[in-house]
């Protein structure tokens, strides 16, 4: 079966330039990490936008744009009709404290808005804007002029995204079919195990009845349609809560090591799911997605946090996971090239993907919370 339709809307190479910056008492020497400027990234025209947060670095007249992922967001095929005149909007602010903290104490530096056409994007990659653009704000209903004005770096760019859709056919712990769907098609491909070392069989309480089994030893075993194993995720540390506590800590994380067949018989490690309830009186669940290879450190492709009450997406997406900190060669420019997925052109140098023998692997999964399992 052929995959499903997706486009991707990728916003990065993020930079700002003043007047200041070329004042010789300017070192143009910050760290993106320490930056006073970060930005909201907008994808408008699309019903419940996402909005991200990204720094943005603070460079002198003299330096290069650093060349990195900001923000992504994707949708299929079917949905391209439904978006009328969409835009990226992208508002930049300067702040003493960590964005991801204080929002209240930020100061607006001004706003641009880039249209998209996206009508070609299923078929090819499109470049929106690659470039300086003056960043402009509302003063007194007068528009700063362009001298005046912070000047942001910036590219936006869409591409065809190709994904294959599987969906269980039941609850794990059923043993259930999985499919792979395109629309209303669908057809199996796999076949999943589940099983436990337990002798008792595994008790589902209610929802006052605290569960009595750990889940330690619990595993779902993944075969093709041939019976042959294909994949195994096994839980190597229960989900105990801290003492004291009815809750699963940070420092004492329940996890899930997922390994594959290496030949004659043998499995090897893959990666490796960690889970946790953040402290306080949060309903969020944290979560580290790591992969294990074989002669590297673990290099983690996902943290996030998911909220129990109303569920969220858990994502794996090397493309703006792999950055220049954490690959061997370099950076990733958004504007160049033909394409910006990893290994599908110039425009990418994401080495770490061919040590893991993966290009451009992208994995999502829905979760339902609380409320709607009621």
């Amino acid at each position: 079966m052929d995959p499903c339709s997706f486009v991707r809307v990728l916003v990065g190479n993020l930079a700002i330039k003043s007047p200041a910056s070329s004042n010789p008492s300017f070192s143009g020497k910050v760290h993106p990490s320490s930056s006073p400027c970060y930005c909201k990234i907008k994808l408008r025209g699309v019903d419940s936008p996402p909005c991200h947060v990204a720094t943005v670095p603070l460079i002198s007249e003299s330096e290069t744009h650093p060349h990195s992922l900001a923000a992504s967001f994707d949708f299929p095929k079917s949905q391209l009709s439904n978006i009328k005149n969409p835009f990226i909007k992208i508002s930049v602010y300067k702040t003493r404290t960590n964005p991801s903290c204080v929002f209240n104490s930020s100061k607006l530096l001004g706003q641009i808005s880039i249209p998209l056409d996206l009508t070609l994007s299923e078929s090819r990659p499109c470049s929106f804007h690659n470039g300086w653009v003056a960043l402009t704000k509302s003063n007194n209903n007068k528009t700063e002029t362009q001298t005046q004005a912070q000047l942001l770096h910036l590219t936006i760019r869409s591409e065809p995204d190709p994904r294959f859709i599987f969906r269980f056919d039941g609850e794990p712990e059923c043993s259930p079919q999985v499919f792979q769907v395109k629309g209303d098609v669908k057809q199996p491909v796999f076949t999943c195990k589940f099983s436990f070392r337990d002798r008792n069989p595994v008790q589902f309480h209610a929802a006052n009845h605290p569960m009595v089994a750990d889940r330690k030893g619990w595993s779902i075993t993944i075969h093709d349609l041939s019976g042959s194993p294909v994949a195994c995720a096994s839980m190597v540390t229960p989900f105990v809560p801290s003492p004291g506590s009815q809750r699963v800590s940070k420092s004492n994380p329940g996890a899930w090591l997922i390994i594959r067949p290496d030949g004659d018989g043998t499995w090897k490690p893959w990666g490796r799911l960690e889970a946790w309830r953040e402290p306080g009186n949060s309903n969020d669940v944290g979560y580290r997605f790591d992969v294990l290879p074989a002669t590297a450190d673990p290099v983690t492709l996902a943290a996030c946090t998911i909220n129990s009450q109303h569920g969220g997406k858990f994502t794996i997406d090397v493309t703006p996971g792999v950055t220049p900190a954490s690959t061997p060669h370099g950076s990733w420019d958004l504007g160049s090239g033909t394409s910006s997925r990893p290994g599908s052109g110039s425009g990418s140098d994401f080495s770490l993907e061919n040590q893991f023998f993966y290009r451009g692997f992208v994995m999502s999964a829905r979760f339902d919370g609380e409320k709607k399992l009621v």
